[in-house]
């Protein structure tokens, strides 16, 4: 039935699967989801949704004392035509409609934001250009909603890349139409002390598909809320992660698969590498079947790899199924140094050490990088890791 793998370096590694309609695991939150701020306690640590976050350095948005501030966040929407890009108001009915705040930060940005960002790809339409939406921080704290909607059978690929300094709290909504067709990789390549909290919802529609491909390497702490729901039977979603990890940093990927129809699929494959003292990643996939979703296949997994002393990991994964009638449900978690047997294989055959390291990172990630289907993002994210294996290697 499912697999289990915990292999714990220097963290803590836990994995679980309950069988019963009334269990209670990480996939269930202390508060029921919210728009208001009020309906969430303020977190001290304890909770089990925070106990990996350290608050000190969220800078006020999980404590209600963070407002927005500095000259807030540059945007830059490139679509190709028919694409219709609009800057609306709170009261715009397609806000909130993908999915509600799940924790105090999130509803802290639902409630703060101005103005939010829509884009709209018509019913039908199918792109062979990706949108692409450059997002700046120019200092200070901001908070932001974006909205992704596709009508009917329309096909996207949407790249959302994150640089600059900022304090960021946002909520991402992706609305799939029927049949539809979206793509969205979220890279986020922040400066050294930026901090990024963020929740994305995704309501893929009857037979649509959805793939999420997140980035992660800059940021002094990035958390990300990925969170997938069906709206009809027959969606798939695909959630692929990278993240490199450096010293000091916090990269935090909190997933959460609502199998609330029947006849559905998700597949979820995040991997990181970790160098360098305090280097801490923090992994929760969680996979909710409920009782009515009959038909359910899913799988989840997650790989890390040290490079070296002083680093943390801490993987979790939860299964939790309320109904026999299944295709295939499973989760997988391993975190682990070099291979010594890959390494010597590659040295054997004249190559240097520092290169072999190289090779073996590379080839890690490969994988995930081929997910993203266009050449500059991979070229870049390539040259990326290849940066960060300079600093793990030297």
């Amino acid at each position: 039935m499912a697999e289990a793998q915990n292999i714990p370096v220097g963290s803590t590694t836990a994995g679980s699967i309950a069988v019963a309609a009334e269990s209670t695991v990480a996939t269930r939150m202390s508060a029921p989801p919210s728009f208001d701020v009020a309906d969430f306690p303020v977190p001290h640590g304890r909770e089990e949704e925070w106990r990996f976050t350290p608050l000190e350095r969220l800078r006020g948005l999980h404590d209600g004392t963070a407002v927005a501030t500095g000259n807030g966040m540059k945007v830059q929407i490139q679509a190709p035509e028919g694409v219709t890009a609009e800057v609306v108001g709170r009261d715009d009915a397609r806000l909130g409609k993908a999915g509600t705040p799940v924790d105090r930060v999130a509803a802290q940005a639902y409630s703060a934001f101005e103005k939010a960002s829509v884009v709209t790809v018509p019913k039908e339409t199918v792109l062979t250009e990706p949108i692409r939406i450059a997002v700046h921080g120019e200092g200070g704290t901001v908070f932001a909603h974006q909205v992704i909607e596709l009508g009917a059978f329309a096909e996207a690929v949407v790249v959302i890349d994150h640089t600059g300094d900022a304090v960021l709290a946002a909520n991402v909504d992706y609305l799939l139409g029927d049949g539809a067709k979206l793509t969205v990789v979220s890279v986020q390549d922040w400066d050294e002390k930026a901090v990024h909290v963020a929740q994305h919802n995704a309501l893929v529609g009857r037979d649509a598909s959805f793939k999420s491909v997140v980035v992660t390497f800059g940021g002094d702490l990035v958390r990300l809320h990925p969170r997938v729901q069906y709206a009809g039977p027959g969606g798939e979603a695909e959630l692929f992660g990278l993240y490199f990890t450096d010293q000091g940093q916090h990269q935090e990927h909190r997933l959460l698969v609502d199998h609330n129809v029947p006849h559905c699929k998700s597949h979820v494959v995040y991997k990181g590498a970790l160098q360098g003292d305090d280097a801490h990643a923090v992994w929760i996939g969680d996979v909710l079947i409920e009782a009515k979703a009959e038909g359910t296949d899913t799988y989840e997994m997650n790989r890390n790899l040290v490079l070296t002393d002083g680093a943390r990991v801490d993987s979790v994964p939860n299964l939790e199924i309320e109904t026999g009638e299944i295709v295939g449900a499973g989760h997988a978690s391993t975190t682990g140094r070099f291979d010594d047997e890959q390494l010597f294989y590659l040295m054997a055959r004249g190559i240097p050490e520092r290169e072999a390291r190289r090779l073996v990172v590379r080839g890690f990630f490969a994988e995930l990088v081929q997910q993203i289907g266009l050449p500059d993002i991979e070229e870049r994210l390539l040259a990326k890791i290849e940066e960060e294996l300079e600093a793990a290697v030297a």
